[in-house]
């Protein structure tokens, strides 16, 4: 097919295969492996969350210049999950491929999902505690834990309608990135196709799941520490209150309008006469 386009990277068809195949291989990892990559994962976009905060911290930037730029350097999670290695729930969501085939079971793909979500978390909140322990928010004049303090406020405040299309568009953006990073055979070709719909999702003001699992947390730690107002405040039920929508909306974009349309139009088998 790859000759057929005229280009050495894989066709649409055979990303849509591949994506099948490397789904039924996720969703059989056995438990601690898949938690422990699924903790990476959570640490992973934490760091492209913190490069973020960092170029919003900077005033001197107008809105636009600060959320693109933020976006190509939150770029730097997503980077590090396909080409390092590790399990993010809302990159799998495109295991709904291989579940729409047949070749995982529902209780596989919801094991999977689970777990991984739930390791992300992990690794999203234990991130926030070390760069809380570290001081890091304290750097230019407290303007950065001041940033972190801000988006969070903002997040909790998006009514649930609102939280949950923008994580559809997110993930949208993000299973496309992974998509198209299937199709790459160097880093440097996934690197391209990962690097713009990223910087898109960030840029409109989209919501990635795991991304607020680590700037919610890391809000709250620097609010029980004194280094932001004391009101208004961030809650555990704030945080829920965005997670929950979010994750719904995640799954929802990657799993339906990435993978089952793709499973639609490349995999899915013709009825038999």
């Amino acid at each position: 097919m790859s000759e057929i386009f005229g280009f050495d990277a894989y066709a649409p068809r055979e990303i849509a295969q591949r994506v099948e195949t490397v789904g039924v291989a996720k969703a059989r990892l056995p438990l601690l492996p898949l938690a422990l990559l699924g903790v990476l994962a959570g640490a992973f976009i934490g760091l492209g969350a913190l490069g973020f905060v960092i170029v919003k911290s900077d005033a001197a930037l107008g809105y636009a210049a600060g959320q693109w730029l933020g976006g190509l350097v939150f770029s730097l999670g997503l980077l590090l999950v396909v080409v390092a290695g590790a399990e993010l729930f809302t990159g799998n969501n495109l295991l709904a491929m291989a579940w729409a085939s047949g070749q995982i079971s529902s209780a596989e793909l919801l094991r999977h999902w689970g777990v991984v979500c739930l390791a992300n978390l992990a690794g999203a909140a234990g991130l926030a505690l070390l760069v809380f322990l570290s001081g890091h928010a304290q750097l230019n004049g407290g303007a950065i834990g001041q940033a972190v303090f801000r988006i969070a406020l903002a997040k909790q405040a998006l009514p649930w309608q609102e939280a949950l299309c923008r994580g559809v568009l997110c993930n949208l953006l993000v299973c496309m990135a992974v998509w198209m990073a299937m199709a790459g055979r160097s880093v440097v070709d996934k690197a391209v196709a990962i690097v713009f719909p990223v910087s898109a999702f960030v840029a409109a003001g989209f919501e990635h799941s795991i991304a607020n699992m680590y700037l919610m947390p890391l809000a709250w730690l620097l609010q029980q520490s004194g280094a932001v107002p004391a009101t208004p405040v961030v809650t555990w039920v704030g945080m829920l209150g965005n997670w929950i929508p979010v994750i719904v909306g995640n799954l929802l974009g990657g799993s339906v309008l990435v993978a089952l349309s793709y499973h639609v139009i490349y995999r899915r088998q013709p009825p038999q006469a």
